[in-house]
């Protein structure tokens, strides 16, 4: 195999990269790019996994690794012998830093959902958090820009766009005037009256501003599913994370929406095994699950980060850590699971994707039948569930 090829590893915002990098380096000749994540220490394992495979399959390739653990961990990856060479992270989209062309090749035609970046960075100051350190400070892309992306993945089919960013919702504070991210939402759906359908990545519940919140209790085109950069369910490891909202904060923002939105589905990350947490304290986000019926859930195992004062707090036993990360994952299987089986005999609206299978509004996952096309919007009304997809 020859040519330009792109892994990605971790966020939403990552793929997001990816996907624009491959348009850019299209015409690069031989090389492989490794975008890389370095949330947890298993998240730079399985970068430098995919260094050594990608090496292995492509040996007379040029290999060059970007992205947050490119930052994080520069000298030991460039230490790596299958690498050749580290883009700066903040560099990655700008063609000078690969030598190449200013005008970018046209991205490929997308069938389903395009990833449309609208921030990168964060100003927080998480114990937990390394991102800051392979991102820098929150910067963001003024709206002209976002809706130029927007326009450029309806051109090429697409029926579902996806906001992504480090810390989405602070969208516009760096901004002339500090619009909120409610905001662009009214912008690009005003815009583009043709988008079926508008879905966030992840959100802090602490930025929700009051007009995103009335497009996610109210508007159609805006899907019905909030994943929450949640964390944990115990306000003491919350303010130990220095995170900025309560357990309070989250449940009565997801009371409010459903109030207005019952088909609401809630997704969250949670941290298992932070430093000082105790059973009692675990308990508090084994119990968040079902207070919120998280149905999509991002569940990671403490690993402590180089230079985050985290680290330097008593740790919790890394087999304690996994074990309550398992609990958590169970407890968020179960409430998928009901909640899929009480998706039986409604009427959903599937996007079709590759594979024969979809998702839903909610994202809920669903077999198709045989021979859609990937890229058509449909109305399922599945019959059973069946290894966790609906039927």
């Amino acid at each position: 195999m020859t040519g330009a090829e792109v892994h990605s590893l971790g966020c939403r915002l990552n793929l997001a990269e990816s996907e624009a990098m491959r348009a850019m380096l299209a015409g690069a000749g031989d090389v492989v790019v490794i975008n890389s994540c370095a949330v947890t220490a298993e998240a730079v394992r399985q970068t430098r996994q995919a260094i050594r495979r990608a090496r292995r399959d492509r040996p007379d390739a040029r290999l060059l690794v970007t992205g947050c653990a490119a930052e994080v961990e520069r000298h030991s990856l460039a230490a790596m012998p299958e690498v050749d060479g580290l883009i700066a992270n903040a560099a990655k989209l700008d063609p000078r830093a690969w030598n190449l062309p200013a005008t970018p090749t046209p991205r490929p035609r997308a069938y389903t959902r395009g990833f449309v970046q609208v921030q990168n960075g964060c100003d927080h100051a998480c114990t937990f958090c390394v991102i800051p350190q392979g991102r820098g400070p929150s910067r963001s892309r003024p709206a002209e820009a976002v809706l130029e992306d927007v326009a450029r993945h309806l051109d090429n089919g697409v029926k579902e766009i996806v906001l992504t960013g480090v810390d989405l919702t602070s969208w516009g504070g760096d901004l002339p005037g500090g619009p909120r991210l409610g905001a662009l939402c009214e912008a690009i759906l005003g815009r583009f009256g043709s988008l079926p359908r508008l879905r966030l990545s992840s959100v802090d519940g602490a930025e929700v501003d009051a007009a995103l919140f009335d497009l996610l209790a109210s508007e159609a085109c805006m899907m019905p599913h909030l994943h929450l950069s949640l964390q944990s369910g115990d306000d003491l490891i919350l303010k130990r994370m220095k995170r900025r909202h309560t357990r309070a904060d989250a449940l009565m923002l997801v009371e409010r929406l459903r109030a207005r939105r019952a088909d609401l589905a809630i997704g969250a990350d949670l941290i298992a095994g932070f430093p000082t947490e105790t059973d009692a304290m675990h308990l508090q986000s084994l119990h968040i699950v079902s207070a919120l019926g998280v149905v999509h859930g991002h569940v990671f195992p403490y690993s402590a980060r180089p230079g985050t004062p985290a680290a330097r707090m008593p740790q919790v036993p890394g087999a304690l850590a996994r074990d309550r990360a398992a609990q958590l994952r169970a407890a968020v299987a179960d409430q998928r699971d009901a909640w899929l089986s009480g998706l039986i005999g409604r009427p959903l609206s599937v996007l079709a994707e590759r594979g024969g299978t979809g998702h839903s509004a909610q994202f809920a996952p669903v077999r198709l039948p045989e021979g859609t096309r990937p890229g058509t919007l449909s109305t399922i009304v599945p019959r059973t569930v069946i290894e966790g997809m609906l039927e």
